[in-house]
């Protein structure tokens, strides 16, 4: 969608409405020059990677690509332009266990990519809709440019599972590197809410005995919530999530909420210090104007990464990004470019 067309419809925010949101926020803005994405931006669940030579973003699969596995886009021009470079693997080596582990799965869901030691770590879900019959999946690589003579994912197999009769679904892994230099994998969706699993390094996979630590949840049934994503600033851990409901087209309702605590395995609390875990959290981003239902979340270098549908295209789903700010209190901010623009001319002119 053109810069132009993205700033005048749901992005578009005047001015004089800034004032009152983003004057609160301290503290420099993130080094993005460009968020209004363009090119092919058909993702899901978008996992971005900003690296030093480009932004990377990786998403949910596509059946008639790469026999469903998740999809990589790139970005050359600071998340302004993307292209589709191919897929984390092919039909010669998907995970044949995952299949054997899922019966039914076509597609591999909610990718989340960390970078450790040099090394890529990619998790990945199997799951099939409406069942908690689940698995996350890890792949490694020593690159992500498909062009390095290191690039190239090797699959490590099953990272934690779900089955009927378990109150929590394995899908859509968040790794977060915790200050004491620990890895934790919170997931989930709908059933139990959001966990949260301790792993080790370097195999990226959970430690002996761990046992899931719930995070969130929305204290209604069929408790919608879910695409859990970690967050470490200023002394903080910040949970982001997605409510309510994806996949609807311009019938979607999903919205990015988030909490925080001091503590990487909680409790999570809202500026209200309503706990997560019953529904508490400050609403971030929902629908606003073209832009209909936003989540699927994900945060790298200070940009939030999400998917949305897209009400002047007849509800196709699209790639949005938005800068994080802060205010002087502890609470991210999701803005344009344009807004960013607005607020710096603004604080010139004062």
């Amino acid at each position: 969608m053109p810069a132009s067309r993205l700033a005048g419809t749901a992005l578009a925010v005047v001015a004089v409405a800034l004032s009152g949101v983003l004057a609160a926020c301290a503290g420099a803005a993130p080094t993005a020059t460009a968020i209004a994405a363009e090119g092919d931006t058909a993702t899901h669940d978008p996992a971005l990677v900003i690296t030093d030579d480009a932004w990377y973003v990786f998403s949910t699969g596509d059946l008639s690509i790469g026999s469903g596995a998740p999809q990589i886009r790139r970005s050359t021009d600071e998340g302004v332009t993307w292209e589709r470079i191919g897929t984390v693997w092919d039909s010669a080596t998907r995970p044949e266990w995952a299949y054997a582990a899922v019966p039914g799965v076509t597609n591999f869901w909610a990718p989340e990519v960390i970078e450790h030691d040099g090394t890529y770590y990619l998790y990945y879900s199997a799951s099939t809709f409406g069942k908690n019959a689940s698995a996350i999946g890890l792949t490694t690589s020593a690159s992500l440019d498909p062009n390095d003579p290191d690039y190239g994912w090797t699959d490590q197999g099953v990272v934690w599972q779900s089955a009927p009769g378990v109150n929590y679904n394995a899908i859509d892994p968040g790794v977060i590197t915790a200050q004491d230099g620990t890895p934790w994998m919170a997931f989930g969706s709908f059933w139990g809410g959001i966990q949260l699993v301790e792993l080790a390094w370097p195999d990226g996979k959970p430690v002996a005995d761990a046992e899931p630590t719930l995070l969130a949840a929305r204290g209604f049934s069929p408790n919608p919530i879910e695409a859990p994503y970690l967050v470490w600033h200023d002394d903080w851990y910040y949970l982001f999530v997605s409510r309510d409901f994806c996949c609807r087209g311009t019938d979607s309702t999903y919205n990015i909420a988030v909490g925080r605590a001091r503590d990487v395995t909680g409790p999570y609390l809202g500026p209200d210090d309503a706990p997560m875990t019953s529904g508490g959290g400050l609403s971030l981003l929902s629908t606003d104007g073209d832009m209909v239902g936003p989540g699927g979340q994900s945060v790298s270098d200070g940009v939030l990464a999400f998917h949305y549908y897209d009400a002047a295209a007849a509800g196709a789903f699209r790639l949005g990004l938005r800068e994080l700010a802060w205010t002087e209190d502890g609470w991210p901010v999701a803005r344009t470019a344009q807004e960013r623009r607005a607020f710096e001319d603004a604080s010139a002119s004062s």
